[in-house]
This record gives structure tokens, C-alpha cells and sequence, in this order.
């Protein structure tokens, strides 16, 4: 196979599109029958640097249509496979895709970028629904060559590299612009990926000038991590042969048989160690859609509220969120109880903060719903990430001593470094009424998403949100009205509602503009408002 990796010129002057369109279109005329493979970089169809959507979109359907004419042609006229990537229209919106061309000069598939950079999602509004599914690798096989995909922003998520490898490709296509990254780290993630995939990595990019030593660096990288064409930041093209099913294979460990670089490792995985993933895991917080319904401390009618049964019971039946009470013992361990006291839920007296983790264990928390639960043991919140991180939305709420008392900062950062630990800051959010919490975690922690409590004032809670930067409030099922709604809307406040078990006043919110009901029913509440 012949392969060609044509490299344009890029500019951040969007006045000089049309010409860098046209060195596009000459370069493809230029091409000729000898090659077996053309690749040309990200977004051909935004040659120079779109600063708003608008410029984005206006260079996407000014220069689309010609470009993919061109590269049918070109694929048609050469004989040979053409890889090009631009934006593609698509029922949810333009996507980052790059567009697989065979030999008669048709389009024969699309790979659309899994990872999207903020400025591709939010900035310019490319469409990212899909990214937050879950999925198989691309995989397009033609004329006996199995073709995988990375674009650009791609190559930095290395975990990915492992599940394309099990597809067996024999070339990825690297249609990317990593404008902001030296040569020589463009040439180690490229070798990086040859070698973790056993496959030929073939990357197009762009030269943001001949003398820059970032950008650019389009190559052609083989299974050994050979390095066969790197064209630094000279603009034009470069071919180079190879065979694409040639592999590179090694011994798996000193003295043991042959076998590809990724077969060896994955002998020795341990998907525990690494970050949550799997089919369960949910958007989160901040793209997973509304009305929501919360499980509130769970399926708490089914099983026992705070408790891993009524948690598994609401996230299988397929909760958004779940709902549940931190409280801290007297040894600093994070615990979830409802009340301060451990008498209704248990056979202990007293209240939980004046025992210490070992002393609670000695009760049972489940034997008072009914003697099935009997032997349930109080849950700590780490045993609650272990099982469910990611796998739905958690609305964490903080007990206090009262709504003026202030919150030790210690607790607040275990409580952070446990979130951290199972990898979900982003599917979480803090809801708490004390006002000191509040101001705590705001200055501690801004990232984390707060909604503000009832507290003391049920009708003040939306200026309290606002003054704590909440992005969320909690109304009280007696301290709402629609002004209180739609103020938070108008100031980009989510509202939860607490709590419903009745599906017409459920509805009834609903219909008001609140965003998440909290229920303690979730099964037959959720199927009244989702058959609605």
C-alpha cells in the first residue's frame, strides 16, 4: 500500500479560508493513480480558525459540498481509499466526522469524534449526544484493510487504545489539528498508539508555519513504533509504502510465545484499578436531560430507606438520581442515616455522631422495616461510591446541627477526596440548608454542584441560592410558588422538588417547572409521569 498524507497550511486569519480551501482542492488534484491511500487532516471544511459558530457553520456549508465532490473524484480518479474529515449533518445537529471514500469514489461510512473538545461542544455547538452513550469502536473494512479511527483530542484518552486493539485494525486514521503540541510529543502519542494497537497509525494534520516546531508533525507511524514519514511543518504531501497487515508481534513476558503488545497486557488487567466504566455508567449531572425523578433515600417503600437494597432497587429500575443523608460518627467516619438519631431506623438510642463506626455496626438497620431486612448494617457513603458511582446521579444531603452551626472543613474534604477517589465530581451535587455549608463548599470546592436547602427560610431559598452560586434549590412541599420557579429559571437555577408520592401532585409540579421530583415510591411514581 502506497499511502499519501497531504499536510495544508493553517491560519488563524478567517479571511484567508478561501485560499487555504483552494490549496485543499489543488492538493487533491494533484494526487495521482500510484497512491493506494489519501489522508487529509481535521475540519478541511474550516480551513482557517472559525472564532464563532457562526463563521463555523457558514464555512462548513460554503466549502462541504465541493470538498466531498472533490475527494469522490479524487478517490475515483486515483483508484485509491481517501480519508477526509468535516463536519457532517445529522438529525441532532453537525458533527466532527471524518468520511471513509472506497475506490469507485463513494462514501462508504463516517467515524464521528468521540471525544469533542469544550470549544467543539459549547463553543461552536457541534453536536455531543452521542459521546455520552456507550458504543463499539469504529471499524471500516475495505478492500480487506480494517480501518480505525482517532481524531485529534482522541489520542490523549490512551484507555481507549486497549478497545480498539481488540478490533483487529490494521490501520488507524488520524485525521486530527493538536495545534498546541510539540513535534516530538505529536510523534510519541503516535508511536504510543502504533504499538499499544499493533496497527500503522496514519495522521494528517496542519502546518501552523514552516518554522513552528508545534502543530503539524502529519506521520506515518508502524506496529514497532517505527517512525516512516514525519512531515514536521512543511506544508504539501509525502507518500510512503508499507503492508498493512504487517503486525508486530513480541514475547508476552521473558520467555513466553509471541503475542501482540496489548494481548500481553490484557493477561494482566485489572479494569478495577482505573476509572469507572461500562455500560452503566449515566451522563452526568450537567448533560443528563430533565424532568428527572429522584429516588428519595432510595426505593425507600420497597426496601430500607439509606440502604444498599433500596439504592440497587431504584438505579436498576433506571432512577436518574438517587437521594440519600451523610451524617459523620464520632471517629470521622462519613455514614448515611436520615436522622441525627438511630432510634426509627435501628435498634441503637442515641445519636449517631456520639458512636463510633465499630459501636454502630453493632446495631441493625434493617430489622425495623421488616425482619427480611433483618441484620442490615449501617452504610458508610464510601460503600455507596463503590457499587454506584457513575451509575446514576447522587444528591448528597449534608445533615448539620442545626442550620446555623458551622461545618467542620475536615469532614467536607473526606467526603471530596471519597468523590474523587471513585472518579464522579461530576455526577454528583451537595444539598444542604445550612447557610455556612453552603459558603464553605463554594469556597472550597466551586466545581461541585450545590443545591440549596430549605434551612430556616423556605421562601428565601432562591436569593440564598443565588448568593451561594447554587445551581440547584430543593423546594419544601409547603414553601413553593411558581414565582419562586421561575425566579430560579430566570437565574439559571435547577429546581427539585421535595418529596411526591402522589403521581397527579407529581404531574402538578411538573407543569409548574420543576426539574426533579424526589419521591419515595420511585416505581409507580416514575411510570405514572414517564407513561404521561
Amino acid at each position: 500500500m502506497k499511502a499519501c498524507i497531504i499536510q495544508p497550511h493553517y491560519s488563524t486569519d478567517f479571511s484567508e479560508s478561501d485560499a487555504l480551501f483552494q490549496w485543499e482542492m489543488d492538493a487533491m488534484d494533484a494526487c495521482d493513480a500510484s497512491m493506494d491511500l489519501i489522508v487529509l487532516p481535521e475540519s478541511c471544511d474550516t480551513p482557517a480558525l472559525a472564532h464563532t459558530r457562526e463563521q463555523f457553520e457558514a464555512s462548513h456549508f460554503k466549502y462541504c459540498p465541493p470538498l466531498l465532490k472533490k475527494a469522490c473524484e479524487t478517490a475515483k480518479r486515483c483508484d485509491a481509499v481517501l480519508f477526509i474529515n468535516m463536519a457532517r449533518e445529522t438529525s441532532t445537529g453537525l458533527r466532527n466526522a471524518t468520511y471513509a471514500i472506497n475506490r469507485m469514489g463513494e462514501v462508504v461510512g463516517y467515524y464521528d469524534k468521540e471525544h469533542l473538545t469544550a470549544g467543539e461542544e459549547f463553543k461552536m455547538a457541534k453536536d455531543a449526544s452521542y459521546t455520552y452513550q456507550s458504543g463499539e469502536p469504529t471499524v471500516i473494512e475495505i478492500d480487506g484493510v480494517r480501518y480505525g479511527f482517532l481524531t485529534c483530542y482522541d489520542f490523549y484518552f490512551y484507555e481507549n487504545f486497549a478497545r480498539i486493539a481488540r478490533k483487529n485494525v490494521d490501520v488507524i486514521i488520524g485525521c486530527s489539528h493538536q495545534r498546541s503540541d510539540l513535534h516530538s510529543a505529536l510523534e510519541t502519542m503516535s508511536k504510543f498508539c502504533a504499538y499499544n494497537t499493533n496497527a500503522y497509525v496514519v495522521r494528517a494534520s496542519v502546518s501552523m508555519d514552516e518554522h513552528s516546531d508545534i502543530g503539524g508533525a502529519s506521520m506515518i507511524v508502524s506496529p514497532r513504533g517505527d517512525v516512516l514519514i514525519n512531515m514536521g511543518s512543511r506544508v504539501g504531501m509525502e507518500c510512503v509504502e508499507f503492508d498493512p497487515h504487517e503486525k508486530y508481534y513480541k514475547p508476552a513476558g521473558f520467555g513466553n510465545p509471541l503475542s501482540a503488545h496489548y494481548e500481553y497486557i490484557e493477561k494482566g488487567r485489572r479494569p478495577w484499578k482505573y476509572r469507572p466504566a461500562g455500560s452503566a455508567i449515566v451522563e452526568p449531572d450537567d448533560h443528563m436531560p430533565y424532568p428527572r425523578i429522584c429516588a428519595h433515600r432510595g426505593f425507600n417503600t420497597v426496601a430500607p430507606e439509606n440502604s444498599m437494597a433500596a439504592f440497587g432497587a431504584a438505579i436498576a429500575l433506571g432512577a436518574e438520581e438517587i437521594e440519600f443523608d451523610l451524617w459523620y460518627t464520632k471517629d470521622g467516619e462519613i455514614v448515611s442515616i436520615h436522622d441525627d438519631r438511630l432510634d426509627r431506623v435501628s435498634n441503637g438510642t442515641g445519636h449517631v455522631f456520639d458512636y463510633t463506626y465499630e459501636e454502630l455496626l453493632q446495631f441493625d438497620f434493617g430489622v425495623k422495616f421488616g425482619e427480611e431486612f433483618k441484620g442490615l448494617k449501617i452504610l458508610k457513603f464510601e460503600q455507596i461510591l463503590q457499587k454506584f458511582a457513575c451509575h446514576c446521579i447522587m444528591n448528597i444531603h449534608i445533615k448539620t446541627r442545626g442550620n446555623a452551626c458551622e461545618y467542620d472543613p475536615v469532614l467536607l474534604d473526606k467526603i471530596v477526596a471519597l468523590i474523587d477517589k471513585y472518579d464522579c465530581r461530576k455526577h454528583v451535587y451537595f444539598m444542604c440548608g445550612n447557610d455556612h455549608f453552603l459558603r464553605l463548599a463554594q469556597e472550597r470546592y466551586p466545581d461541585i454542584i450545590r443545591c440549596c436547602g430549605a434551612g430556616d427560610d423556605r421562601f428565601g431559598i432562591v436569593d440564598r441560592a443565588i448568593r451561594y452560586g447554587c445551581k440547584k434549590v430543593q423546594l419544601f412541599m409547603d414553601g413553593y410558588s411558581q414565582e419562586m420557579i421561575d425566579k430560579a429559571h430566570e437565574n439559571g437555577i435547577r429546581c427539585n422538588y421535595f418529596y411526591c408520592d402522589d403521581a397527579a401532585q407529581a404531574q402538578k409540579m411538573l407543569d409548574m417547572g420543576v426539574d426533579t421530583v424526589l419521591t419515595n415510591d420511585y416505581q409507580r411514581i416514575a411510570y405514572a409521569l414517564k407513561k404521561a
